[in-house]
């Protein structure tokens, strides 16, 4: 139940439902480490919605940066819910810093407001955003992230988010697919994306960067069982929606979502 959560436990349960999941398929004696790294990520993550200007977004990255140097140099812990929580889970796990470090500096280039140049930089951009954090979540979940194939897992999860978010990003006149394929689709931005307008050539964007995502990926730690199961969940019911990410079909959850999880984790 939700007041049975930590305060950590219930932002991520609100905000970040899928990780959330995810974290059902660690020991439940490592969730509570689990929740206060993706809540962690998630204030980071979001940060460019909550900023007004470029420089406000540095100062608030900034802030995070000082505060996991706290919690590593200074032995003194900001009076913050997420970040004592996460200072419990760098100590308990031993977690590296340089983890952290990558993932606030990745963060740093949603505040430009440029698209990537070409699927390479969407793939660089989805491997400094998402792979860090998987490596520290494998840690915490009882997993060698140097015997698991977590890049690719961390890739496939961020590419399914990026394209099932691209409405969204829309919103706030944001958009994370590749320049050059926009440009040789003629899928217009300002004026099209942006604008909510139906464009034939977004189809053919979405559809090469979802054949970016890797189904043959076997990991043995069931935390990244059900990580690549969920991405490969999403990446289907792109296609099934036949890359309209604008398709209502995409508003609602893949039928029994949590159970083709769980029957995915078995099977592998």
């Amino acid at each position: 139940m939700k007041q049975d959560l930590s305060y950590c436990g219930q932002v991520v349960r609100e905000q970040d439902r899928d990780r959330f999941l995810l974290s059902m398929f660690a020991p439940p004696d490592r969730r509570e480490a689990l929740w206060a790294l993706f809540a962690f990520n998630h204030e980071i993550a979001k940060t460019r919605e909550v900023v007004s200007e470029m420089q406000l977004g540095l100062i608030r990255l900034q802030w995070w940066r000082e505060a996991i140097g706290a919690i590593y140099d200074l032995g003194v812990i900001p009076d913050h819910e997420v970040v004592k929580a996460l200072a419990a889970a760098v100590e308990t796990y031993k977690l590296p810093r340089e983890h952290f470090e990558t993932l606030i500096y990745a963060r740093e280039f949603d505040l430009e407001d440029v698209l990537p140049g070409n699927l390479e930089g969407l793939l660089n951009y989805a491997d400094f955003t998402a792979t860090p954090l998987m490596k520290l979540a494998v840690r915490i979940a009882g997993g060698d992230e140097d015997a698991e194939p977590v890049q690719p897992v961390a890739v496939n999860y961020a590419l399914a988010g990026i394209l099932r978010a691209v409405p969204f990003h829309a919103s706030q006149r944001r958009c994370y697919l590749p320049d050059d394929l926009m440009k040789q689709n003629v899928v217009r931005i300002e004026s099209g994306l942006y604008e909510g307008k139906k464009q034939d050539g977004l189809r053919d964007v979405v559809k090469a960067v979802a054949a970016q995502i890797v189904p043959g990926v076997k990991p043995e730690l069931d935390f990244l069982k059900a990580a690549q199961k969920l991405s490969l969940i999403y990446a289907g019911q792109i296609r099934r929606a036949r890359y309209d990410v604008f398709s209502p079909k995409l508003r609602i959850p893949p039928v029994l979502r949590e159970l083709r999880v769980v029957l995915g984790v078995k099977a592998a």
